[in-house]
């Protein structure tokens, strides 16, 4: 039963795990947004969260279908997944890609969906609780 509960409630686990990391390494990007030679480093989410469910991390290829898509791995990876460089849009004189209008951007868009996984973990919760008391 345990197992079934743990199964139900993984996704959204993993979605949120994936979430606090990202929110971490944009704010790694905003707090180093003036120094020099500084690259902006984020993660493919959807590649990322495929991986770490289906248990291969980060083994899929990104696809990049835009040019803004982000290039190159930094060697870094992030339960699984490889951190990779943001390709700035317009490059500073000193070498840093960090835009702030991009992160800030990027990391509300994250806490809003981090905000989400944790309503529909408290809904499945909630769910699971209903179906053990019997209501």
């Amino acid at each position: 039963m345990a197992g079934r509960i743990d199964q139900m409630l993984q996704f959204q686990q993993t979605a949120l795990n994936l979430r606090a990391v990202r929110q971490e390494l944009i704010a790694s990007n905003i707090a180093n947004a003036d120094t020099p030679n500084y690259k902006a480093k984020d993660i493919d989410f959807a590649s990322a969260l495929q991986g770490a469910l289906s248990g291969s991390g980060g083994k899929l290829p990104v696809a990049a279908t835009s040019p803004q898509h982000l290039a190159g791995a930094t060697g870094e990876s992030v339960m699984g997944a490889p951190v990779l460089y943001r390709k700035p849009l317009q490059p500073s004189a000193d070498g840093n890609t960090v835009d702030m209008d991009v992160e800030q951007a990027q990391f509300a868009d994250n806490a809003l969906r981090y905000e989400a996984s944790l309503k529909f973990i408290s809904e499945d919760v909630k769910d699971v609780l209903s179906a053990l008391q019997g209501f």
